[in-house]
């Protein structure tokens, strides 16, 4: 069970915190809910993201273990991406997030609003 101060001490919690933070971790976990992507393919999905701001990310979910890079042996070199077991755990969360944005996103702009007004 999870305590109010498990959320301050754990560094678990703020690793799971600090994954979906990133706004490009939670949106390429998500570009490559299908299956196996290609680097160029999944930044035409995304959109609006860099090369190089896709590599970085890609590099990061993989070094936490949610993504996996498979390099396979052709001519051209081709490098495909997938969400490994573990990055696909984190489907359901980020799904109810944006749910969660899609229904308050609106009530947030409104007080981002209000707030730049009466300062």
């Amino acid at each position: 069970m999870t305590t109010d101060s498990d959320f301050l001490a754990d560094c678990r919690a703020r690793l799971a915190f600090d994954l979906l933070a990133n706004t490009w971790n939670a949106v390429v976990l998500w570009a490559l809910r299908g299956g196996p992507v290609r680097h160029g393919e999944l930044r035409e999905r995304i959109g609006g993201i860099s090369q190089k701001v896709l590599t970085e990310t890609l590099r990061r979910l993989e070094f936490n273990g949610l993504v996996a890079r498979r390099a396979h042996a052709c001519a051209p070199p081709r490098v495909d991406y997938e969400l490994t077991e573990l990055g696909r755990t984190l489907l359901a969360p980020i799904d109810a997030f944006g749910a969660w944005a899609f229904e308050h996103g609106d009530d947030v702009l409104a007080a981002q609003d209000r707030y730049t007004r009466e300062r």
